[in-house]
């Protein structure tokens, strides 16, 4: 299950992970962001142990989806050792995404 990010968990849960972690940046309301959903779950199950994969909602948590300059959502950027390594925005497809993963494992 895909771990839930918020701007108090942020630095500790992503930044500092020594592991890679890929951030679904959504909104509730977001048609795209539901369509992206279930692909984030999947990756989450098939990465475990290798990947943390988590969401966050850029209504609760506008600090880090500022400072991240997400503007579009979904949004989703992948961590390593606490930088954005990969960016995309927009509905993709999990063939997009797993590639993106497996380039930084």
């Amino acid at each position: 299950m895909a771990k839930q990010f918020n701007d108090a968990n942020f630095k500790e849960e992503v930044l500092a992970s020594k592991t890679p972690v890929l951030v679904d940046f959504y909104a509730d309301w977001c048609g795209p962001c539901k369509m992206m959903g279930p692909i984030i779950e999947e990756l989450s199950s098939e990465y475990e142990g290798k990947v943390i994969v988590g969401k966050i909602n850029v209504d609760e948590s506008g600090s880090t989806a500022q400072t991240y300059k997400v503007m579009s959502i979904p949004t989703i950027i992948l961590f390593k050792d606490g930088q954005p390594v990969d960016k995309v925005v927009g509905a993709v497809s999990k063939t997009d995404l797993t590639e993106k993963i497996n380039k930084v494992l």
